[in-house]
């Protein structure tokens, strides 16, 4: 028997689906393997994850708070990943959104009194911030060739060490710098109230709290999609994601669109660091243990990936993951490991990336031809005459 993968000339809709899907469940599978070798109970650990994530009171608020920034990583990712331009930095291009967005939050909520405009001048700062990080790579990929890969990830721990030296080794302006608080622990100033982003709560569950960077995410979305499936633009881009020679036999500018899709995946990432500010922390953290210490942009590779790159499908693997690790902070303790939540979606990342194999390529088993019986009996010579 001998199997081979032959490449699908067209991918059927349910793929799509039905692989993803699979992909989790077999993650979940693997791992309840690994807790049982280590003698943790797979069906119990399941099931206090699951009603931490979503079913205690209270939790589905948790877990939006959680979701909303992998939402915009995730969506980072998918726009780069999408044209085969792999940005690795969308964590360090959150950074440098928040210290944009936080930036503006202060000067415009000191200085206006419209609630509407200072949120608004915050979202553009940060779409500046992650905009501008994210182009250095892009221009060392168009015009130097250079891995946006190497380039992206090591522009992550310069981000940080910015966003901590802001806060904790300079007198900069996004640091407190007066009060008692302040002479005791380095903290960021906090947003005025006109700056601070609005909530939202549904009677449900006791009372779910809705960010408004949730809702902005939801609207990426929605234009991520239609620029990618409605424009030009996204033609383009997925002409260059699928063969270089063929997008520049077509036309495609391709140094430029290296850069806008550089550019727009930044600007994605951005405003999740300015909502980052804007809904939850009000200040900016500088803290290596903070927000540093979350990962939000590295495991929106794993959303975008798990997701296919879809922006709507992003949508919800960020609010399945954000519960995972919403769960995993609330569960924390002797008999639940800290990283537990970690190695489960370090197994997700890899069944995702090996089912997608199914998708693109079609298993096919060859059998070998069963043995022939022995040769039949040659016939009798003549009779001499």
């Amino acid at each position: 028997m001998r199997v081979t993968f032959e490449r699908r000339l067209s991918q059927p809709w349910w793929l799509s689906v039905v692989v993803p899907v699979g992909a989790v469940i077999l993650a979940f599978v693997i791992a309840g393997i690994l807790f049982l070798a280590t003698g943790i109970d797979p069906l119990s650990t399941y099931r206090e994850l699951f009603n931490a994530a979503f079913f205690q009171t209270g939790s589905l608020s948790q877990t939006l708070i959680t979701a909303t920034p992998l939402a915009f990583t995730g969506l980072a990712a998918a726009a780069a990943f999408r044209m085969k331009l792999y940005n690795i930095g969308a964590e360090g291009q959150m950074y440098m959104g928040a210290i944009f967005g936080s930036a503006a939050g202060l000067y415009l909520g000191s200085h206006v009194s419209s609630s509407a405009f200072a949120i608004a001048g915050m979202i553009v700062a940060g779409i500046a911030g992650g905009a501008a990080w994210a182009l250095i790579s892009g221009v060392l990929k168009a015009f130097f060739s250079t891995s946006e890969i190497l380039t992206s990830l090591l522009l992550n721990y310069v981000a940080g060490l910015i966003l901590t030296y802001l806060i904790f080794e300079s007198e900069s302006y996004w640091r407190q710098t007066k009060g008692f608080n302040a002479t005791v622990f380095p903290t960021g100033k906090q947003l005025p109230k006109v700056a601070q982003w609005p909530t939202w709560t549904i009677n449900l569950q006791g009372g779910i709290v809705v960010p408004f960077g949730a809702i902005v995410a939801v609207i990426v979305a929605v234009i991520l999609w239609l620029l990618y499936s409605r424009t030009r633009f996204g033609f383009g881009a997925q002409v260059l994601g699928d063969s270089e020679r063929a997008a520049r036999y077509s036309g495609v500018r391709v140094r430029r669109k290296i850069l806008a899709v550089m550019g727009l995946s930044g600007a994605i990432a951005g405003i999740g660091g300015a909502s980052q500010v804007g809904d939850f922390a009000h200040a900016l953290d500088g803290d290596p243990n903070g927000l540093q210490k979350l990962g939000y942009g590295y495991t929106g590779i794993v959303v975008a990936a798990l997701a296919r790159y879809n922006p709507f499908a992003t949508l919800l693997v960020a609010f399945l993951l954000g519960g995972l690790q919403n769960a995993g902070n609330t569960l924390q303790g002797p008999n639940f490991p800290a990283g537990l939540v970690g190695v489960l979606q370090g197994i997700i990342l890899f069944c995702a990336l090996g089912c997608e194999l199914l998708v693109r390529y079609r298993v096919r088993i060859h059998r070998k031809a069963a043995a022939k019986g022995t040769a039949a009996p040659a016939p009798a010579p003549k009779a001499a005459s």
